[in-house]
């Protein structure tokens, strides 16, 4: 397996084929292999040009490959499990979508699902982002800044968009919210405190809207 781009080691070369290999049992009686190395590909593309540690892009590309194709299975109407989908969105997805995605995920549980990216995707999330988001115990160390795709904004129910303007992109007939908060990028923890609580306020406020309206049906 070999990306149009970017020539990859033999290494990186075994781990996308065991990538290519999981995503395709995930993935069984959805998408054919070509389907999914494509996506794996180009994922790992995404990441090649602005990585500071590429022994984890083979990782980074399986785990935003997967992503992007839960994302198509669900727009191609591959089965649903019938939870809201919100997308959050900034410019460098290292600060703001981070810590909304991290409050969405730890109040939600299993009753609906959040994902995130940016206009300009950084290179590493805002360390003091990590560090305000740990005071509240919540780890955000596992993510990272990636890009928004096509398929991902179609499969929302809800995009909140952070300070990306136009650079974000917009679906007709899809839900919008603009959520008006300052930038933590360069920023102490002190002074993200309360950006971060701000956040939580309206990320509860969006969680209990979009549970009860999936509970109506």
């Amino acid at each position: 397996m070999s990306t149009e781009q970017h020539e990859i080691s033999l290494d990186q070369q075994v781990a996308l084929k065991g990538a290519a290999q999981r995503l395709a049992e995930h993935f069984s009686g959805t998408f054919n292999k070509e389907t999914i190395e494509r996506f794996l590909v180009s994922s790992y593309d995404e990441f090649a040009d602005r990585a500071t540690l590429t022994n984890f892009l083979p990782l980074l590309a399986e785990r935003f490959a997967k992503q992007r194709l839960q994302a198509l299975a669900r727009v191609e109407g591959h089965g649903s499990d019938g939870k809201p989908i919100v997308l959050f969105l900034c410019v460098h997805n290292a600060g703001r979508s981070q810590m909304a995605l991290g409050f969405f995920n730890h109040h939600a549980r299993d009753r609906a699902v959040a994902w995130s990216g940016g206009s300009e995707p950084g290179t590493q999330i805002n360390p003091s982002a990590i560090e305000a988001m740990a005071e509240r115990g919540i780890d955000i160390t596992e993510e990272y800044p990636k890009p928004w795709t096509e398929e991902i904004v179609s499969a929302a129910d809800v995009v909140v968009t952070m300070g990306c303007g136009d650079a974000c992109p917009y679906y007709p007939g899809k839900r919008y919210e603009d959520w008006e908060l300052d930038d933590p990028a360069g920023k102490s923890v002190e002074d993200v405190r309360p950006v971060r609580d701000e956040i939580e306020r309206r990320v509860l406020e969006l969680l209990d809207e979009l549970v009860a309206v999936s509970a109506k049906g």
